[in-house]
């Protein structure tokens, strides 16, 4: 046995985390065994009042520390065109821009049976909520182009087709600044599919 268990214990703890292998999950764990106990405590209190304060927007369901978070609260913002993303990460990314002013739907994950995540065990049905309001006149689609994301634009826009509803999707192609050459052919095909008068 490489660590005490205690260690290993702590090293486990950091593998759960999305894209943390075990070589940075033993550095972060050495880190940690690093840090006074004062700072130790504050990283404690710090996680634990993350836990407690933030939650998921009434409306939109990103995260936020008031029942319904800003975007949503804004009188500045178009209630009339809903951006669906995958999580609350994309939502930050797509403000980035400051090219998108309406409202945000967060799914939080994708339709995939190979995981066991079907369509109850994200948030669709709060979506058909949203769409039933007469002043939404777009969903734009903004999932990620896999297998996973494709599935889930599809079965949710089916779901919003008797709404009447404006469903598009966000553009895929080469990416400003890209050559051609270094393309591959799905990414290709999708910038010729997606293509817009000039």
């Amino acid at each position: 046995m490489l660590y005490t268990k205690s260690f290993q214990k702590l090293i486990d703890v950091f593998r759960k985390m999305p894209g943390v292998g075990n070589k940075s999950a033993v550095r972060m764990a050495y880190y940690v065994l690093s840090m006074t106990d004062e700072e130790a405590n504050d990283m404690t209190k710090i996680i634990l009042d993350a836990k407690e304060k933030i939650c998921y927007c009434k409306i939109c369901q990103n995260t936020t520390e008031q029942e319904i978070c800003e975007i949503c609260s804004s009188s500045k913002r178009d209630k009339s065109i809903i951006c669906v993303v995958e999580q609350p990460k994309d939502v930050i990314a797509l403000e980035k821009t400051g090219e998108f002013s309406g409202t945000y739907h967060v799914l939080h994950g994708c339709i995939s049976p190979m995981d066991g995540i079907g369509p109850e065990d994200i948030k669709i049905k709060e979506l058909l909520e949203r769409a039933a309001d007469e002043s939404v006149k777009e969903i734009i689609m903004a999932i990620s182009p896999n297998v996973e994301g494709d599935a889930t634009s599809m079965y949710i826009s089916r779901l919003l087709k008797p709404f009447g509803i404006k469903i598009t999707r966000i553009a895929y192609g080469i990416p400003v600044g890209g050559d051609l050459e270094y393309a591959d052919q799905v990414t290709l095909a999708k910038a010729i599919e997606g293509r817009r008068e000039i």
